[in-house]
This record gives C-alpha cells, sequence and structure tokens, in this order.
C-alpha cells in the first residue's frame, strides 16, 4: 500500500497544476477582455463595411439537355449500327461547351477583349458610387489598336463634355490618342474606337484594358463553371457570375446559343459526308448495270434467248443475296473505317463476316462450273445485271434517306432553360461574412492575448521571486493616482506652478494602497538594516521602467514623515529623473559634485518634504561609471551618513550598466525593484547573479506595481482602509 501512495499525490498534484492552469488561463482571457472586445467590434465594423462596400455578384444559370443517341449514318447501313454508336458523355460535352471554338465566338460578339472599369477611388469607391447612386458607365462595342501593341495594353478614357457627348482617349503615358463623340466612330491611323453611349459627367474617366482574345476566353472560363443534374442524365446546368445581371445573362445565353449551333452543324456534316461518299459512286454504278444488261441482250440475241433451268435460277438468287451482302459490307467498311482502326474488334468482326460471305462465294462459283456452258454463260451475265440492279437500287434509297436526314437534322442537344440571373446576389454572403469576421476577429485577440502571455512571462507572484532565493520585502499595488500625477507633470510646461503635494504621491494621498504597502517596506527594511555597515540603501533593478524612481521618492517621503532625516540621491547620471517627483530641476546635481564644480552642501536641494532633501543627477557627464569610482563619491557618501538618518541612491538597471555594482560596493544594504508582468524571472535571476559576482548581497526585492487579475492566484494583500474624519 505504501508503494502506491506517493503515485496518487503525485497524480493530484499534477491534476492541481493541470485545473490551475486552466484557471489562469482563463483568467488571462478575462483580463484582456476588453482588448478581445474592442479587436472582435474592429473586425466586426472591417466585415460590416466589406458588406456594404464590396461590390456584389450575381448570378446566371441555363439548362441544356444532350440525348444519348446512336448515330443516324450507322443506323442507315444496316443491323451493324449498334457498333458505330455516337453517344457523348458529359464530360466530352462539358469540354467542348469550355472549348475556345464556342467561347471565342461569345469574345468576338461581344468585344470581351475591351475591358473597361470606371475611375473610382481605389478600394473603396465602386461600393460609395453604389451607396450614392453615382455610378457611371461606358458601352464601347468596337476599339480597335494597332498589332504592334503588346497586349494586354491600357488605356485612358475622360469625358470632355458631357451635354455633347465628346471623350479623349489617353495611353499609360497619358499621351492623347485620339478625341471623338457618342455614335461616331473615331479613327486615327490603325486606332478605331466607336461608343455607343456614356453614362458619366464631365471629366469622368475610365480604365480600359486591350487584352488577348486568348485572355478573354480564359476570363470566361474562370467564369463560367458547367455540372450535370445527377449522375448520366444527360442535363447540363451552366452557371456563370459576373457583376451586371443584363450582361451575364447575354453571354450566357451566346455561350449556349453557339453550343446548340455547333452540334447541329456537326450532325448535318456527318449526314453530308455520307451522302457525298454515296453520290460519288452512283454514276460508277449505273455504268456498270448498263454494261451488263447490255452484255446480257447481246448474248441473248447471240443465242436466240436462252432461258435458265431451275437449278442455275437458284443458284443465281443465292448468288444475288451474296452480292448485295457483300456490297452491304463495303458500305459498312467505308463508314466503320472513319472511325476506327483495323484492329478495332468491330472492324474485325466485319472482316470475318466479309471472309465467310467470299466463302460462300467461291463453293457456290464452284458448283456453277458443273453447269452447261450456256447455262453457266447467262447465269453469269444475268447475276451481273442483277447484282448491280439490287446495288443501284440500294445506292438511290440511301441518297434519298441521307437527303431527308440532312434537311431535318436537329442534334441532340435542345436548351431546356434559358438564362436568367438570380435576384440576390450571391456574393458576398453577408450574414457570412459578418459572422466570419466576428469569429476571425475573437480568434486573433484571444490568440495575441495568448502568444503576448507566452511572450512576455513576468512575474506575477512574489513566489516566482522567492523561488530564485530572494527574499521579497513588499509588493507595492498599482496607484492609479500616480499614473494621473504623471500625466499632470508631463501636460505642465511651467513646472514652478507645481508643488511637491501635486507631485509626489505620498504627500498628496497617503492613504494610498501603494504608500501602505511602502510603510511595510520601511519596517521590513529596519531589520534589514539592523546589521548593515552603514544606513546608505542602493535601489537598483534589472531593467528600466520598472518603477525604482517611484519607489525611492516615496519611500523617503514616508520615512521622512515618520521623523527620520532622509537624504534621495538620483545615481542615475545618464537618464535619471528623479527629479520630476519634486518638481527641482536635474542640473546643478551629483555629476557636478564629482567633477569638483559644487560641494555636498551646494547640491543638496530642499523637497518642500520636512526631513526630506534631494540631489539630483546633474548634468549628464561623459564617464559616469568613472565618476562613481571618485574617492569623492565615497568621502561623499561617508558625509551623508553622517548628516542623515538614511540615505536613499536611486541607481540604473544593473543589466544595462554597472554603476549599481560600483554604488553598491559603498552601500550597506541593497534592494532590488522589479515590475509585476514586466520583469522575467529570467532577468532578475541574472541581475542577481551579477551582484553576487560583485560580492553585493541582495537583501530583499519590491515588486512595484502590482494589479489585481483573474489570472494571478496573488492579490495585494491590503485592504482599502482609508481615513475619515469625526463631525
Amino acid at each position: 500500500m505504501s508503494s502506491t501512495k506517493p503515485i496518487h499525490t503525485s497524480s493530484a498534484r499534477q491534476n492541481n497544476q493541470q485545473q490551475i492552469d486552466l484557471i489562469k488561463l482563463m483568467g488571462t482571457l478575462i483580463d484582456a477582455r476588453w482588448f478581445i472586445i474592442c479587436l472582435t467590434l474592429l473586425f466586426t465594423i472591417f466585415g460590416a463595411a466589406y458588406v456594404l462596400l464590396a461590390t456584389p455578384i450575381y448570378k446566371a444559370d441555363a439548362l441544356i439537355q444532350v440525348e444519348s443517341k446512336s448515330s443516324d449514318i450507322s443506323a442507315l447501313v444496316g443491323d451493324m449500327g449498334d457498333m458505330f454508336s455516337s453517344e457523348s458523355s458529359s464530360v466530352t460535352e462539358i469540354e467542348i461547351i469550355k472549348s475556345r471554338m464556342i467561347l471565342g465566338q461569345t469574345v468576338d460578339k461581344f468585344n470581351l477583349t475591351t475591358q473597361i472599369k470606371p475611375g473610382y477611388l481605389p478600394a473603396i469607391g465602386q461600393g460609395l458610387a453604389r451607396l450614392t447612386k453615382s455610378e457611371i458607365d461606358i458601352d464601347i462595342p468596337r476599339f480597335f489598336i494597332p498589332g504592334y501593341i503588346d497586349l494586354p495594353a491600357k488605356f485612358s478614357f475622360i469625358v470632355d463634355n458631357a451635354d455633347v457627348g465628346s471623350y479623349s482617349v489617353f495611353d499609360e503615358e497619358s499621351k492623347k490618342i485620339l478625341s471623338g463623340k457618342v455614335g461616331e466612330l473615331a479613327t486615327k491611323g490603325e486606332f478605331a474606337v466607336f461608343v455607343r453611349q456614356i453614362d458619366a459627367s464631365t471629366g469622368d474617366s475610365f480604365a480600359i484594358e486591350k487584352q488577348s482574345k486568348m485572355d478573354a476566353v480564359q476570363w470566361l472560363q474562370e467564369n463560367l463553371s458547367i455540372s450535370e443534374r445527377g449522375k448520366d442524365s444527360g442535363i447540363l446546368l451552366l452557371s456563370f457570375v459576373g457583376e451586371n445581371k443584363a450582361d451575364i445573362e447575354t453571354i450566357l445565353d451566346d455561350i449556349a446559343q453557339n453550343y446548340f449551333l455547333q452540334n447541329v452543324e456537326r450532325s448535318s456534316a456527318e449526314a453530308e459526308q455520307s451522302l457525298a461518299f454515296l453520290q460519288g459512286h452512283l454514276p460508277d454504278i449505273k455504268h456498270e448495270l448498263t454494261l451488263a444488261e447490255d452484255n446480257l441482250n447481246q448474248y441473248r440475241q447471240a443465242h436466240e434467248s436462252v432461258d435458265l433451268s431451275l437449278e442455275a435460277q437458284s443458284k443465281l438468287k443465292v448468288m444475288v443475296e451474296l452480292e448485295a451482302q457483300l456490297n452491304e459490307l463495303t458500305f459498312k467498311e467505308s463508314d466503320i473505317s472513319q472511325r476506327y482502326t483495323k484492329d478495332h474488334p468491330a472492324y474485325i468482326s466485319l472482316l470475318d463476316k466479309r471472309n465467310v460471305l467470299l466463302e460462300e462465294k467461291s463453293k457456290l462459283n464452284q458448283q456453277i462450273q458443273d453447269l452447261p456452258l450456256t447455262q453457266r454463260e447467262i447465269l453469269r451475265l444475268t447475276r451481273d445485271v442483277e447484282v448491280n440492279q439490287a446495288i443501284y437500287i440500294q445506292l438511290l434509297g440511301k441518297v434519298q434517306e441521307l437527303s431527308v436526314l440532312k434537311a431535318g437534322t436537329v442534334g441532340n442537344v435542345r436548351i431546356l432553360d434559358e438564362a436568367q440571373a438570380y435576384t440576390e446576389a450571391v456574393k458576398p454572403k453577408k450574414l457570412l461574412v459578418v459572422v466570419v469576421a466576428i469569429l476571425l476577429g475573437g480568434f486573433i485577440a484571444v490568440a495575441l492575448v495568448l502568444v503576448n502571455k507566452a511572450i512576455h512571462k513576468g512575474v506575477e507572484s512574489p513566489d516566482q521571486i522567492e523561488e530564485l532565493g530572494i527574499p521579497v520585502y513588499a509588493s507595492i499595488p498599482l496607484s492609479q493616482l500616480q499614473n494621473q500625477l504623471e500625466q499632470k507633470i508631463k501636460r505642465t510646461k511651467i513646472k514652478t506652478s507645481l508643488n511637491v503635494e501635486e507631485t509626489l504621491l505620498s504627500e498628496s494621498n497617503p492613504a494610498d494602497l501603494s504608500i501602505e504597502a511602502l510603510r511595510g517596506l520601511r519596517t521590513s527594511m529596519h531589520f534589514a538594516m539592523l546589521e548593515a555597515k552603514n544606513n546608505v540603501v542602493m535601489i537598483t533593478g534589472p531593467s528600466p521602467s520598472i518603477g525604482k524612481s517611484f519607489v525611492t521618492a516615496n519611500l523617503g517621503g514616508v520615512i521622512a514623515n515618520a521623523g527620520q532625516k532622509v537624504l534621495i540621491i538620483d545615481g542615475d547620471m545618464r537618464k535619471g529623473y528623479l527629479q520630476r517627483h519634486f518638481n527641482l530641476k536635474y542640473d546643478d546635481g551629483l555629476s557636478d559634485l564629482l567633477v569638483g564644480k559644487s560641494t555636498a552642501e551646494e547640491v543638496v536641494k530642499s523637497t518642500g518634504v520636512d526631513n526630506l532633501d534631494v540631489i539630483t543627477r546633474g548634468i549628464v557627464p561623459p564617464n559616469p561609471s568613472e565618476l562613481l569610482m571618485h574617492p569623492r563619491f565615497k568621502q561623499f557618501l561617508a558625509w551623508a551618513s553622517e548628516q542623515y538618518d538614511l540615505v536613499l541612491i536611486d541607481t540604473p538597471p544593473v543589466l544595462a550598466v554597472t554603476d549599481p555594482s560600483i554604488v553598491g560596493a559603498l552601500a550597506g544594504t541593497t534592494l532590488m525593484v522589479g515590475r509585476f508582468e514586466v520583469s522575467t524571472a529570467k532577468e532578475i535571476e541574472i541581475a542577481h547573479h551579477r551582484f553576487e559576482m560583485a560580492g553585493i548581497e541582495v537583501k530583499g526585492f519590491i515588486l512595484n506595481a502590482v494589479e489585481k487579475k483573474a489570472s494571478s492566484t496573488y492579490g495585494y494583500g491590503y485592504y482599502n482602509y482609508s481615513y475619515q474624519s469625526d463631525k
């Protein structure tokens, strides 16, 4: 049993950690709720603006039926018509419709190689024009350019006078090409423009792009979609999308009509080709029939009208039937040879049947050889006459049938529904766009919050700092009043108009939670300094903008109000701004003292707070670190330690410069400041290690600007217990 207990404890700890992480994650999102709401609202506004300004895209469709049928020509040639079926699959018909043969006719008819766009503002111009009912339009059915100009070519069209319909055309280099009027063909050299109508005002412009026929066909293919309704139904649905309802209906109707006409022409051409073949053979068959009849008549006259015996008549009948069948196969072979090679099963079957008939014919010829000579000769001549006569009559019949077929050819395609545009636009889908914008805005906002949280892993509780081996002396809540004071100082140009009660929080609002926290720090410092070598306290931090000056100034004010004499020194001679908290000037300060320009008594300035003096940074020197290492600084600190109960030194960040290491060697106590959610555990650890390398002990840590957040399990630890006077 004892072996399972640690496993249970570990599992419980892991589950608890996962629960804490989930709660922290939800808390992070709750803390950033206004950012998430604002960003989502911004995306929603953009989505709504897009819905209002985007050009609506309409859709028109048409319905075509492709009937399944066998080749009429193959049906005419006899019982093997099923071998020559010419049924086309829907995939084939779809590709035919999308071919350049069909779409190219539509491009030529409607001059789709000329693309015209009104000169609206980019992105939003067309939408604004549509909303304000101020759209402009132009109809240019003909626009020809010289052949030496590379396509695509762009031109500008400007309305000179809308009242008389005059206009000018310019090339890409703004060079005028020609001028003209509505309803008149304007030409200049190889340029030619015909404008049918202009619906615009004087000064309006249009962008004209002349593209190749291939590009225009590709544009049609991109906007044209074709699908089959149901499997093997032969019903094709043609759809075309565009900005103008009338235009897309006209274009789609023309495409359907072009496809229908080519189908009829294709069927008619097949009948015409077969008819030409048969008519080409008729004169030869007629000539052979005439010769056969003449030979038969001459032979009968020479032999005084010899009649055939019953046996000979029977063989003649069989022979004529065989010749008719062989002749039928000849016609079929001429048709099938245009469709298949000799390796095709249908072609092989035809050849096999012919061989069988030829063998029967050969056997019959051998039997005829047994007849008397006169009977054989009259049988041969009669056979020639009847065979040629049968062939001639058969050809005449087929010629008549093909003539009727050609005249009545309707093809196997019919248009069921003509093109018609939908009433509502298919794009953009307004509700969907807005919903997607809301979801996208919320997703991006949440992602940004989580990514920012993952990247900027600032400390959020004293526990994280104490894990590094640094005791936390105080957690100072974020003061909104301090932010207001800083904004007020920045807005005030004449700083002499402000007194210390308007610049120092400990004087402006002593009951502020931040000041209460500093009072707790004052108590912690008292015990920390019991074993210190002097009363000099250095306040530093790992990075800038974490509130060192705020802590130093207000801590000095709190201690001074307790009756101790305090001196605050701005040790950041580079960018120190401690003087702002006391409404003083930075010059005549520490740098002036260290270079020997001023004495200690001269640089000490009164703050307006009892028992509290300050030394500003002074003029920025070129070598702050070297000045701090000068014996004057050590002598000055010894003097200040004797004159004051407490000396506070505000230094620059230790990770940026070496000044804190120099000052810390002379100070009796070192405190480090970090900012809530700004200072990371890593940089605090590095700063602490740097002090250890310099032989300086960091007594404690001050966590500044702590905020109450749902993601943080650590609260202020202070209650708003403000002062109230009795009345």
